[in-house]
């Protein structure tokens, strides 16, 4: 299979839990505007009904044409608010995953540019914090771009992101001129047959060292950050919030909170909530509940979407929506698409990095932990 001619999705979390291939689309459902996405998702869900898989992904900005209290937003930008393939069935993909790390050898990074510089950055998280001291939210994430340039395909570099940082959420997108290379540890949500859903937000975020001992320092410290547990919590919070919309009273529990998981370059925080959805809601209901993932936006939800429109002046795209599928059978799996590039041009790409602000945030801190969020990819340039 050559890359060239490859076209659809894969994901590292299938349905079966290991790496699946979507192969092949059927038909590529692609929206550019608001009223086009309610169609799209309208016409996925009728294909899933139909007996038919579906996979793709889901730019941030598709929230903005979700939610009426946003719908002001909502233009039409350079890339879609999503883009997915219909397809019969998923597929082995380990031919495409070792083709990916063929390619990876061809694969050099060459630059890493972020668009905004520390003043830039400054007003903007200055702004944040004279809200939340207003009392207008209580947490905004904020994030930048950064532009890449790299020789090689954007398979081969997604295999080698693949090969610097193991997570279980990552996926490859090849939907028409839709390129989208994600390395992303983040599940959005999983629902399984009969309605169960769980969702697992992270919030709060440590360095990775190579000495073991200052490494199981800052990973220790993460644990037991105030900030980063309080930040968490108001995730999860938001999260429990947004699921009891679609859930049976009383079923949305907290089995898992706090915890750290270890990656190759960073630690992160993670919590899981879950649900018995009440009855059987279809994408377009899923969506409007829960998209996007709390955890990239703030908290209260809209004010804080409402801040990154206003504040942040570029278009998230696919970093900070999400990708997956979803089965004829009920099941879903989808991520939250961060350490996610998206294909620009030949040898061009976009990503964006960030984090949360909260009352206690410091600004010189947040600037730098954007940059080494960055090292998923940043870590492929020689040196």
């Amino acid at each position: 299979m050559r890359t060239e001619a490859f076209s659809g999705v894969l994901v590292e979390s299938g349905p079966d839990g290991a790496p699946a291939l979507f192969s092949g689309p059927l038909e590529i459902i692609r929206a550019e505007s608001a009223d086009a996405a309610l169609a799209a998702l309208k016409r996925l869900e009728e294909a899933r009904r139909a007996g038919h898989w579906i996979a793709g992904v889901a730019s941030y900005e598709l929230g903005h044409a979700l939610e009426p209290k946003l719908a002001g937003l909502a233009e039409q930008g350079e890339g879609p608010l999503l883009s997915f393939g219909i397809f019969e069935a998923p597929c082995d993909a380990a031919p495409l995953l070792a083709q990916a790390e063929a390619e990876s050898a061809d694969v050099m990074l060459t630059e890493v540019t972020p668009l905004w510089d520390r003043a830039a950055y400054a007003e903007r998280f200055h702004e944040i914090k004279a809200m939340i001291a207003r009392g207008d939210l209580y947490q905004v994430n904020l994030t930048m771009p950064m532009a890449l340039r790299y020789q090689g395909s954007p398979l081969g570099l997604w295999g080698a992101m693949r090969r610097l940082q193991p997570v279980g959420h990552g996926a490859y997108v090849a939907l028409g001129d839709t390129r989208i290379l994600s390395r992303s540890p983040e599940r959005f949500f999983r629902l399984e047959e009969g309605g169960r859903i769980m969702v697992a937000p992270m919030k709060g975020t440590a360095p990775r060292e190579a000495d073991p001992a200052r490494d199981a320092a800052l990973r220790e410290a993460l644990a037991k950050d105030i900030k980063n547990r309080a930040e968490n919590i108001m995730i999860v919070d938001l999260m429990r919030n947004d699921l009891s919309r679609i859930s049976r009273v009383g079923s949305v529990k907290v089995p898992a909170l706090l915890e750290v998981e270890t990656y190759a370059t960073v630690h992160q925080m993670v919590s899981r909530v879950e649900a018995q959805l009440e009855g059987d809601p279809s994408l377009p209901e899923l969506m409007r509940a829960l998209f996007p993932c709390g955890s990239i936006t703030g908290a209260p939800k809209i004010a804080a979407m409402q801040a990154i429109h206003r504040l942040e002046r570029w278009q998230r795209g696919a970093y900070c929506g999400a990708i997956g599928w979803a089965g004829p059978d009920g099941r879903a799996d989808f991520n939250v698409a961060i350490r996610s590039l998206t294909v620009t041009g030949t040898g061009r790409a976009q990503m964006g990095v960030g984090g949360g602000i909260v009352h206690d945030s410091v600004c010189d801190d947040e600037y730098e932990e954007a940059l080494w969020k960055s090292r998923f990819v940043t870590g492929l340039i020689p040196g």
